[in-house]
């Protein structure tokens, strides 16, 4: 066999193995954590299964070659909250697996520095520790449930964040606070901040007995359920339009209480 066949040979080994090989990537932010592989034989009995890992286009020094390795991110210089991608190549037989591949996705860690309300209805807060990009679900207390009323987009980084959301109270006191939930599924709350409102009246309505809509006294949001809880009408607004209602009990949340009525 001449030279020249030889190397077109190899090339065309070369090339059939990478078209044959499979890849993992997996893609997330960087929470201070390495990651594991479990890594078996390929199935011809040669080698392991990975034969490159790369994080961020960048072929790692791990030691891939054994039945179990570490990829280490910190060798990288990432910084926390810092996006990453690795590409785990595999020979097609064979397919390793990633034993903690949550590590890449955002955890709520976030601590509250300070929470409060202002004057003209902005609740803010500050935090640190947080190491990933979560948003903040911000949750008004009333008709007695938490509501959630609004989203602000989470900064994931440790440092100090001051965050900022209009809010819409209503008369007396008010409870409000903001969660964050991860890929745990596991909401983590802050503690509730207190703000009672002085200027706006309490919110009426009538009639109790009703025909045709029901008005209020003063602009509000407005839930009605129907006498098996099921929610059947909702907004904010000063009139509700009741005439496609069925006949029978009905109960209003409003403001920051809960009546009872009837459809005629």
């Amino acid at each position: 066999m001449t030279k020249q066949s030889l190397f077109t040979l190899i090339a065309f080994l070369i090339a059939s193995q990478i078209a044959m090989a499979g890849a993992i990537i997996l893609e997330g932010n960087y929470q201070g954590k390495n990651i594991y592989v479990q890594n078996p034989f390929a199935e011809t009995g040669v080698g392991f299964c990975v034969y490159e890992v790369k994080v961020n286009g960048e072929v790692t020094t791990d030691e891939i070659n054994s039945s179990a390795f570490e990829i280490d991110l910190s060798n990288f210089q990432l910084e926390i909250s810092e996006k990453v991608t690795v590409s785990i190549r595999h020979k097609d037989d064979c397919r390793p697996k990633v034993l903690n591949p949550e590590v890449l996705k955002p955890k709520s860690t976030f601590e509250i520095i300070d929470m409060d309300v202002t004057k003209d209805g902005i609740l803010k807060w500050s935090t640190k520790g947080e190491t990933g990009k979560l948003p903040y679900i911000v949750e008004q207390f009333k008709w007695s449930k938490w509501i959630n009323i609004g989203e602000v987009e989470g900064k994931g980084t440790p440092e100090v964040n001051e965050y900022a959301f209009k809010i819409t109270p209503h008369s007396g006191e008010n409870l409000f606070r903001v969660k964050q939930v991860d890929y745990t599924n596991k909401p983590r709350y802050s503690k509730s901040e207190r703000y009672r409102e002085m200027t706006l009246q309490e919110v009426t309505f009538a009639p109790v007995k009703v025909s045709k809509e029901i008005t209020f006294s003063h602009e509000t949001a407005y839930e009605i359920y129907d006498s098996y809880g099921n929610i059947v009408k909702r907004g904010t607004g000063e009139k509700v339009d009741c005439f496609n209602l069925r006949r029978g009990i009905y109960y209003l949340s409003f403001d920051n209480k809960t009546e009872r009525f009837s459809k005629k």
